[in-house]
């Protein structure tokens, strides 16, 4: 089985978007006994906190739930137990870097990275830029190369 875990700062918009649309998507291909999916923050913020009102209104304009999503801070046994680790933004690589004990610093990505003509691009934070769309329509963007690559 293998582990995936979203990241960004307050793990309540990005993050726990892309954690959710991944689920589904990997119920809707019947292979969620393959993959875990899991979503987390850089800082303490929110922690214990449901996603963003934002979130979860666009989540369920397309039918995904976010039922059980509480925002958490990564923790140490977190970079040993994910395969991949993928911050939303550039800034929430720097920190995951900073953050990962030796030997896994390879297990984390960008998520933009994998889109043609995105890599290096990060996806704005939606609780500055107050567009949700945006946000769901560039995790949508880059699902299906992950997707690909998870598979490989």
């Amino acid at each position: 089985m293998k582990s995936i875990l979203f990241v960004c700062m307050g793990n309540i918009c990005r993050s726990p978007m892309a954690e959710a649309m991944f689920r589904d998507q990997f119920e809707q291909r019947s292979e969620s006994a393959e993959f875990t999916v899991d979503s987390a923050a850089t800082s303490r913020w929110e922690v214990g906190n449901s996603p963003h009102h934002g979130t979860q209104k666009i989540l369920k304009a397309h039918g995904i739930s976010s039922k059980g999503i509480r925002a958490r801070q990564i923790t140490t046994d977190d970079f040993y137990r994910a395969d991949y680790i993928i911050g939303m933004d550039r800034e929430n690589v720097e920190d995951l870097m900073l953050l990962a004990p030796e030997g896994t610093h390879r297990k984390i990505h960008l998520y933009l990275d994998l889109v043609p003509e995105k890599k290096g691009q990060g996806i704005p934070d939606p609780w500055y830029t107050g567009d949700f769309d945006e946000t769901y329509s560039l995790i949508e963007e880059g699902l299906p190369y992950w997707l690909t690559f998870f598979e490989e």
